[in-house]
């Protein structure tokens, strides 16, 4: 399929600026593990998943990770092209979980059709409300839920991207996933073993007591 049948309001935009777009339209593939985008480079450009899964984070002053959001096929990436947007104030970095394909759209092209277009201005808007929405449901989970839930949550929620229950982490992607420490991630992990909620091994956490694990998280 064409980037025409991946970007939602296609059909709204003019001749003009369907060529605007096409013209700057760049195709890439990035490999597992290439950051994409990080706060110190230059504006990206808006990303469009073709295939493939994006993971977005932030770091704290004393290096540690924590995701904001995940992107996967269809989504599109806005805090890559946050110099169209000044009102975005941190810095986010974009990185690919898994081999991912994508088009990037200059930042200045979709910026100067954002402007002309109402229908693009407002998808626009509703793509940054549902981040914004991501990141505020974030910070509720760091301060109302404990660890344990959170584990328990990201648990389920990795097993259903992954659409299995064995999934190839270690402590430290989920630790950096959690904005914890690997260490603190360890002995979470060992008490769902212990009872009987996971099974663990080297780089691999196998989910035993699915029932358990939501019981856990919905406490």
């Amino acid at each position: 399929m064409e980037f025409e049948n991946y970007f939602s309001v296609w059909n709204q935009l003019t001749t003009n600026q369907k060529n605007r777009i096409q013209k700057g339209l760049i195709t890439r593939r990035f490999e597992k593990g290439t950051i994409i985008h990080n706060g110190n480079m230059n504006c990206t450009g808006l990303l469009l998943i073709k295939s493939g899964q994006l993971r977005a984070y932030i770091l704290s002053d004393e290096g540690r990770e924590i995701t904001i959001y995940r992107l996967f096929d269809r989504d599109i990436c806005l805090f890559s092209a946050s110099c169209i947007m000044r009102s975005i104030q941190f810095d986010v970095t974009i990185e690919a979980e898994k081999d991912t394909e994508l088009w990037i759209i200059p930042a200045e092209t979709y910026k100067s059709i954002m402007e002309e277009s109402a229908s693009v201005s407002n998808y626009t808007n509703e793509l940054m409300a549902t981040r914004f929405t991501d990141v505020m449901w974030l910070i509720e989970q760091i301060m109302w839920k404990s660890l344990d839930k959170r584990v328990a949550f990201f648990l389920l929620e990795e097993a259903s991207i992954e659409e299995s229950d064995e999934l190839k982490l270690t402590h430290e992607t989920i630790a950096n996933h959690l904005g914890t420490h690997r260490e603190v991630i360890t002995r979470m992990l060992r008490y769902f073993q212990n009872e009987g909620m996971v099974k663990l091994s080297r780089g691999t956490v196998t989910i035993l007591d699915k029932a358990k694990l939501e019981h856990l998280q919905n406490e």
